[in-house]
């Protein structure tokens, strides 16, 4: 495989060696408006948009994920290994489990359990909890810290299924798992692959238990913590 990929039509040198990766190609569209300076579109196919442009001055680039590991596992895979990309923080929202958080809370993904098949790949018979990196998750916490953002730290659960009849994350809110969301771990174990970098850095968007919510446009343009605390460590 060569630049261009399958799925991303950038030419080789169009992503910064940091790349920010929401879900949602609006939530990409918003971060490179209303932060980056000189922002760029890079890559536009399927719609997945991605830009380059620079934060106070380096070069930083956003693009979307999609919803899914099987998603968020074609294009890390892509930019790392075709684009040359080292460190992807992902910026989403994740459902709550632990009830001592609120809704617009930071977690940040220090492990990443899954009910997905992804990590069988790898040869491993057994069960995969991937971790991010630590110095992209110690630069985090540095950096939450020094801008007065309160980011809790803690295993989050990634689950292939939105609609989950099975009650599983109920399960895993007993262990301490903080909340669930859908990309992580196939991120994280895409970087270890690769021997690259990861991070998940999510906003607390619902309340399973309760049926708190808070709406699209709403998780699409509000959630300005984790994209500033994201920046700051890219």
């Amino acid at each position: 495989m060569s630049v261009p990929t399958p799925h991303i039509t950038a030419k080789e040198g169009d992503f910064a060696p940091t790349v920010l990766m929401p879900g949602d190609p609006l939530r990409s569209k918003f971060i490179a408006d209303n932060f980056l300076e000189n922002a760029r579109l890079v890559n536009n196919t399927r719609g997945v948009q991605g830009y380059t442009g620079l934060y106070k001055g380096k070069p930083v680039s956003v693009m979307a994920s999609g919803m899914g590991i099987p998603s968020i596992g074609i294009y890390s895979y892509e930019l790392f290994h075709e684009y040359g990309v080292e460190n992807i923080i992902r910026v989403g929202t994740a459902g709550m489990l632990n009830q001592s958080l609120k809704v617009r809370d930071v977690v940040i993904g220090m492990s990443a359990y899954t009910n997905s098949n992804y990590g069988a790949q790898f040869g491993f018979q057994g069960h995969l909890a991937p971790c991010c990196s630590w110095k992209l998750l110690s630069d985090a916490m540095a950096a939450a810290e020094r801008l007065n953002i309160h980011a809790v730290p803690g295993a989050i659960y990634s689950s292939d299924t939105y609609y989950d009849i099975s009650g599983a994350a109920n399960k895993l809110k007993e262990l301490g798992v903080l909340a669930v969301e859908m990309e992580a771990a196939g991120l994280y174990l895409t970087a270890a692959q690769a021997g690259k970098n990861a991070l998940s850095i999510c906003t607390i968007s619902d309340n399973p238990t309760t049926g708190e919510s808070l709406g699209a446009e709403e998780r699409q343009l509000t959630f300005t913590q984790m994209m500033v605390l994201a920046l700051e460590i890219a």
